[in-house]
């Protein structure tokens, strides 16, 4: 533990185009750049001793720790506390506000003495290309110049640093009052240095990241019973989104586990189809309709790339820039979190098929159609295109929402969200006036309701089940209500949600599914998935048990970390889990509670 902190002792920082996790210690042990996707600089997350880390914190390692964010900012505050005195550090990175991409990112690090004397020490090890790249440095007087042969990283102070090995190390005491401060620059090797910076320049540069973070989410409509936790779920969909694209990462990190010591280390610094077309509900939601405009025409886009190619139109996953090429490898020189290894890069799933992309995907346009997202006649025409192709290939097996590697079955959700393309399609058709086949998507859609209801029932446990001919419960079918397959309290889906209470809920924690029953080709076991405990309350809610639904929500709060940010899952000692922070977990956070203020209106009324 003294060498990994836990997943949840970390705050985020990021300038829309990449981010990096900040411990609760003051280091700065995950950061990889110019992308999310890109190699890390510093990953002491995943290796200890060779992934490379940032630490600027006091030499007391006695203090107390308390880390939080300035109200309504990404401007993260490491506060220490001892008897000789209280000091903190300040971290952030200047968001891009260009929107184009570029190879020049920075992380800013002001430190300051509160009250009586700190002495801060500052460790600087940059590990480029994780870790397997070496680099030369060189201290001058304005910067220490860590030189790799594909990235360069400057780091610059407002006090003397001193060499290290190949690193920096330093330190500097201060006084109540007094305030130090670093910039680390990371750009493509040959690039221009950065311009030298002042105490006063770099003070300015953080009110001005503040500002910006404030006013952006003054655009915000939500009025609800939880802007704590709905403001802090935004601004962490912000960060994670990729400002040039507009796609959202399904997380910061990689290779973070689901269960310490296993094998269950995947790579999510890439954009789910899934994940971002159930964003664009959540964003119109609150009112951001740029950020949901813009993912929609990101989509549009990847829609159009195989719109009359030979093969799936869609892919689950894709860079984001839309590259669908993510091979994966394993960073065996990483000893991984903790021990859990394999280290992946990349992400082998890209290759699976998942029905249900093709349902998210109408979900998100259609619900895009509020903002004017309305696509033009050649986009029209690739999306019936697709359609009309599913028409014809929507009834087979596939891998399913869970990206399971124990072989493809009829999955009841992928059949579903089949329904919810052919749903949103004819929806859209109508609404627009646009040339469709709506006899052929009539037909399959109604002859895949039909399908669900009679193969995916089952009779012994009165529910929809994981897939065909099985008995085991999936929580991704939560979702059934929300995009309306069936209505929220009708028999059927009040008897399914009634056998998912006694099987997958424990103290209103939400488990996808049962491994053990229905096996998924790895090894080990997972904790509580924190998406589908907000998708429960989401389904509560929508089925009238509200009292029910309020409870767990609050309830899932308590899981929250310090500082208000979810990982992928909630192990049994309570400890969070999977890589961090998720932003499909914060995004189902503000559907539910969207859905459940809306219900509690009505109660109230």
């Amino acid at each position: 533990m003294d060498r990994y902190p836990p997943i949840a002792e970390h705050g985020l920082i990021g300038d829309l185009q990449t981010a990096a996790l900040v411990s609760s210690r003051g280091v700065i042990d995950w950061f990889a750049a110019p992308r999310f996707d890109s190699p890390s600089v510093f990953a002491a997350l995943l290796d200890h001793d060779h992934g490379g880390h940032f630490m600027f914190a006091p030499q007391n390692g006695e203090a107390v720790c308390r880390q939080l964010y300035y109200p309504d900012t990404a401007l993260l505050v490491t506060r220490f506390m001892s008897p000789e005195g209280v000091g903190e550090v300040i971290d952030c990175m200047p968001p891009d506000t260009a929107l184009t991409p570029t190879d020049r990112h920075a992380v800013m690090r002001l430190v300051r003495a509160v009250r009586g004397t700190v002495r801060f020490a500052l460790e600087c090890r940059p590990r480029f290309d994780y870790g397997r790249a070496g680099h030369d440095l060189d201290l001058t007087p304005e910067a220490a110049v860590f030189r790799a042969p594909a990235q360069t990283g400057y780091l610059q102070a407002t006090f003397p640093l001193r060499r290290d090995g190949r690193d920096v190390r330093s330190e500097i005491t201060l006084q109540a009052g007094q305030t130090a401060a670093t910039v680390f620059t990371v750009c493509d090797t040959g690039g221009e240095p950065p311009a030298p910076v002042t105490l006063e320049e770099l003070t300015d540069r953080l009110f001005v990241v503040g500002e910006f973070w404030q006013s952006w989410l003054r655009t915000s409509r939500y009025r609800g019973r939880w802007p704590a936790m709905v403001n802090r779920s935004a601004i962490t969909l912000k960060l994670l989104t990729y400002a040039p694209t507009g796609a959202p990462v399904a997380a910061a990190t990689m290779g973070l586990p689901e269960q310490v010591g296993g094998e269950r280390n995947w790579d999510y610094r890439y954009t789910w189809v899934r994940d971002g077309s159930l964003s664009v509900r959540a964003l119109l939601d609150l009112g951001f309709t740029d950020e949901a405009a813009r993912f929609t025409r990101w989509l549009g886009d990847r829609m159009r790339d195989r719109a009359d190619a030979p093969g799936e139109r869609l892919q689950i996953m894709y860079r984001v820039d839309g590259d669908p090429d993510i091979p994966e490898e394993t960073l065996d020189h990483f000893e991984g979190y903790r021990g859990s290894a394999p280290v992946r890069a990349g992400n082998a799933a890209m290759d699976q098929l998942q029905l249900d992309i093709y349902g998210e995907a109408l979900y998100a346009l259609s619900e895009g159609r509020e903002v004017g997202s309305q696509t033009g006649y050649h986009g029209w025409k690739g999306l019936a295109s697709t359609l009309d192709w599913l028409a014809t290939t929507w009834d087979r097996p596939d891998e399913g929402i869970w990206e399971t590697r124990g072989g493809r079955k009829d999955f009841t959700y992928s059949r579903v969200m089949c329904w919810v393309a052919f749903d949103r399609g004819l929806r859209l058709a109508r609404e627009f006036s646009r040339p469709a086949d709506i006899s052929g998507w009539t037909a399959a859609r109604d002859a895949i309701l039909e399908q669900v209801m009679e193969r995916g029932w089952n009779d012994k446990e009165q529910a929809l089940v994981q897939h065909y001919d099985g008995h085991v419960l999936d929580a991704s079918l939560l979702l059934i209500p929300r995009v309306g397959f069936l209505a929220p309290q009708s028999p059927g889906w009040l008897s399914t949600l009634d056998a998912m209470d006694r099987t997958l809920v424990s103290d209103s924690l939400v488990y996808r599914y049962d491994p053990t029953a229905s096996p998924d080709g790895l090894r080990g076991s997972e904790g509580t998935f924190s998406l589908c405990t907000f998708l429960y309350v989401d389904a509560l809610a929508r089925a009238g048990r509200v009292r029910q639904a309020r409870y767990a929500f609050e309830k899932m709060q308590t899981y929250a970390n310090h500082v208000g940010l979810f990982a992928e899952e909630i192990g049994p000692s309570g400890e969070q889990l999977g890589n961090f922070p998720q932003a499909f977990t914060h995004l189902s956070l503000i559907m539910a509670a969207t859905t459940l203020d809306d219900a509690l209106d009505r109660v109230q009324a």
